[in-house]
């Protein structure tokens, strides 16, 4: 199962627990965190993505930040994350260097093809349940949605949305090739790892 962790240091509960979570990601060995503080400034963001880049990294976790491929590429990130209708993949692709991660945010099968089409390393389909930790993202899709994702595309799919230890096992054995989300890595219950690697 790939693991992906968004972080978000409001519903941490601050910078410096939101730190620990991810020294605990990494050391556990998660495939990918997310840097997501949308919030700050480029000058801060710049030094957390720097800090956590510099982090001992035993098992050789991917970080990536969102939106901001500036910042990703200044401070020695291993990819972007794109929200859904912003700037296609293939562009971006276009100007960073060979193996950098670029992954997705998308809401229907269509926009997992498009993705794929596009060239994206991965995506996050959601929601697939109702959200734990965000609002504003419409009705969970649920399911059988995610098996219709997961069968559209040969990327991964991730399930996004709602996601817990239980219900992280229903995503997949629904087709998804893991699990993304912000308080499933933010409450000490990681799920194992287990199943196919990451795209290289």
């Amino acid at each position: 199962m790939l693991r992906y962790y968004i972080t978000d240091r409001h519903a941490a509960g601050g910078m410096e627990p939101m730190l620990e979570y991810i020294d605990r990601a990494l050391a556990d060995g998660l495939e990918w965190i997310q840097i997501r503080e949308k919030d700050l400034p480029a000058r801060e963001l710049c030094e957390l993505v720097r800090w956590v880049v510099a982090l001992p990294n035993p098992h050789g976790t991917r970080v990536l930040v969102n939106s901001r491929l500036d910042v990703a590429l200044a401070c020695g990130a291993h990819g972007a994350h794109l929200p859904a209708n912003s700037v296609s993949p293939a562009e971006v692709r276009r100007i960073v260097p060979a193996g950098f991660l670029i992954s997705v945010s998308t809401h229907t099968v269509d926009e997992v093809r498009a993705a794929e089409d596009e060239g994206a390393d991965f995506c996050v389909f959601g929601p697939i349940f109702a959200p734990l930790s965000k609002t504003g993202y419409g009705e969970p899709v649920g399911l059988d949605k995610l098996r219709e994702a997961g069968n559209a595309v040969g990327i991964p799919v991730l399930a996004l949305g709602g996601i817990t230890r239980d219900n992280a096992v229903q995503c997949v054995a629904a087709g998804a090739m893991g699990v993304a989300g912000v308080s499933i890595f933010q409450t000490g219950l990681t799920p194992a790892a287990s199943g196919p690697a990451i795209p290289s």
